[in-house]
């Protein structure tokens, strides 16, 4: 397993769940939510979490339909996490999300935490179950999870 600490992402069109790893990349924790914003701020945001946490890479939740075919969120995914990669110095990876907001929700809720209340909290909750699981399968396998995001050409 490598070492370093590595930024999740939960891309949703108005808020950006945000969680990070322990330097062991053995656990994910919720983090912070980031607004999506037309002016850049947003990739401003999570680029200074990146240096803050001296992360080594960044994983970006890739929300596919329940079939794996690819959705309008899809592609607003990937273009975000293209636009990322290229305003950042560590690789971004998208990693399959399906069902973690889901699961995300469902948590909060069997905490006794309403759910429409707690947006926020469930943005950064998803994105810890999306790093999460980029984590477990890097361990289980060895190699890093997900497809790396080619930045676009200059």
């Amino acid at each position: 397993m490598r070492e370093g600490t590595r930024l999740g992402i939960d891309v949703g069109t108005v808020r950006i769940g945000v969680s990070r790893s322990d330097r062991s990349g053995f656990l994910a924790s919720p983090l912070e939510t980031v607004a999506r914003a037309e002016d850049g701020s947003d990739i401003a945001r999570l680029a200074a979490l990146v240096v803050e946490h001296e992360a080594i890479e960044v994983i970006s939740g890739l929300p596919l339909a329940l079939s794996g075919r690819h959705t309008a969120s899809t592609d607003d995914a990937v273009g975000f996490a293209e636009r990322l990669a290229a305003a950042i110095a560590v690789p971004v990876r998208l990693v399959d999300e399906r069902l973690s907001t889901v699961t995300a929700t469902s948590a909060l809720r069997q905490s006794g935490k309403n759910s429409k209340k707690s947006r926020t909290v469930v943005d950064q909750s998803a994105a810890a179950i999306i790093l999460q699981h980029a984590l477990d399968a890097e361990r289980s396998s060895g190699r890093p999870a997900g497809n790396p995001i080619k930045p676009p050409s200059a």
